[in-house]
């Protein structure tokens, strides 16, 4: 279609800033709606760990085009990716973690990223990390890690740059024959296509408007602890855990929970049995010395700073839902915990399929009408070894 001479843009995290800015950059009049604070919901709870190390070409795809615009936009504002090699790894003993864990190295490497497989005393000479329990480890080296909440600051200022106009604190509604949206069930506004990026709440939106999405919230949780820690970003594939630096010195987090949440009506504190295993996995991983010797390395103990837990969407076949739903109207959710991780390129695809520049910016295995919106499914979470 011709360029639109409004768009709507519902939701203000990561992907709904970049989305708003990228079309106001190229003409669009763009009208940004969030019911709380910009960055408030799941991108204000998120890791903020961004990398490549993906084995399937449309992951990389994305992902390789988030880490140049992450490095691009590094120094702005307050912002900064903190280059940091990604160690996904193996322990002894779990041998079925070890194969899939070769198997997606290759895969990568296929696509030309920047992946090795290393041994514990490899691992050991290069980090400060403890690795005498471990069998096999991957090692990426274009990754690193991101405040989130730098990330939305600079991208609220870039949208006011560009003219977006933002409407905070307004409940809205959707209209999609024509596209709009209503506020408060009283206002309605309408315009040329309307952008919906409000996380796990896309779900209730669009479905209210007739347009079901197979989406599906889960919680999870994560801590900053202090401590001495200068390593790299850890994901422990046995564990199902990771750690990343830390201003305060280290962030944690685990798996999922495969219950699934009202997303109205949720406990966004984080339990005591996460955090007693968190900090336990920050002391395990953390304790630095030699691979090979009798007695395990020394703790470290980590002193809880904050704690809490954030909803992310899951989706059927993990690949998230992005792009049109109905004339003018798209979805952008979905994103198993990396929807940080893949706004830069996000927003840009879809700022492009919006315009008209077109639909072939988004990969056909994201588009959200591959399902019907009812499908039963369980929650895999994000980071696993066959990305």
């Amino acid at each position: 279609m011709d360029t639109p001479a409004r768009v709507a843009v519902v939701g203000a995290g990561a992907v709904g800033l970049t989305t708003a800015f990228d079309l106001a950059e190229r003409g669009a009049r763009v009208t940004l709606f969030e019911r709380d604070t910009p960055g408030g919901g799941s991108t204000g709870r998120a890791a903020g760990i961004c990398y490549d190390a993906y084995a399937e070409d449309i992951d990389v795809a994305v992902a390789d085009s988030a880490m140049a615009r992450f490095r691009r936009l590094s120094g702005e504002g307050g912002f900064t990716l903190h280059e940091t090699p990604y160690v996904f790894l193996a322990r002894e003993g779990d041998d079925a973690a070890a194969a899939a864990l070769e198997e997606s190295v290759e895969r990568m490497r296929v696509h030309d990223r920047a992946v090795s497989l290393v041994g514990a005393d490899e691992l050991a000479d290069r980090f400060p990390i403890r690795t005498d329990d471990v069998l096999l480890a991957g090692v990426a080296e274009n990754a690193g890690w991101a405040d989130p909440a730098a990330y939305v600051d600079l991208f609220a200022e870039k949208c006011e740059s560009a003219g977006v106009e933002f409407r905070v604190g307004d409940a809205v509604t959707l209209r999609t024959d024509p596209p709009g949206v209503a506020v408060d069930d009283v206002v309605t506004a309408r315009f040329d296509a309307v952008v919906v990026a409000a996380g796990v709440h896309s779900r209730r939106l669009l479905a209210e408007a007739g347009h079901p999405i197979a989406l599906k919230p889960y919680r999870a949780q994560a801590l900053v602890a202090g401590c001495d820690y200068r390593g790299p970003t850890v994901y422990d594939a046995t564990d199902e855990s990771y750690l990343r630096p830390h201003p305060a010195g280290v962030l944690a987090g685990d798996g999922v929970e495969p219950v699934e949440p009202d997303p109205d009506d949720w406990d966004p504190t984080a339990d005591d049995w996460f955090v007693a295993d968190a900090l336990d996995a920050v002391r395990h991983r953390t304790a630095v010395g030699d691979a090979g010797e009798s007695e395990p390395p020394s703790a470290t103990d980590p002193e809880l700073d904050r704690a809490w837990a954030g909803l992310c969407g899951a989706t059927p076949d993990r690949n998230p839902l992005v792009g049109a739903v109905a004339e003018g109207v798209y979805v952008a959710a979905g994103w198993h915990g990396h929807g940080f991780m893949w706004a830069p390129a996000i927003g840009e695809r879809l700022a492009e399929a919006v315009l008209g520049d077109g639909q072939e910016a988004i990969p056909d295995a994201f588009d959200p009408r591959r399902f019907d919106g009812d499908e039963e499914f369980a929650v895999v979470e994000g980071m696993t070894l066959d990305d």
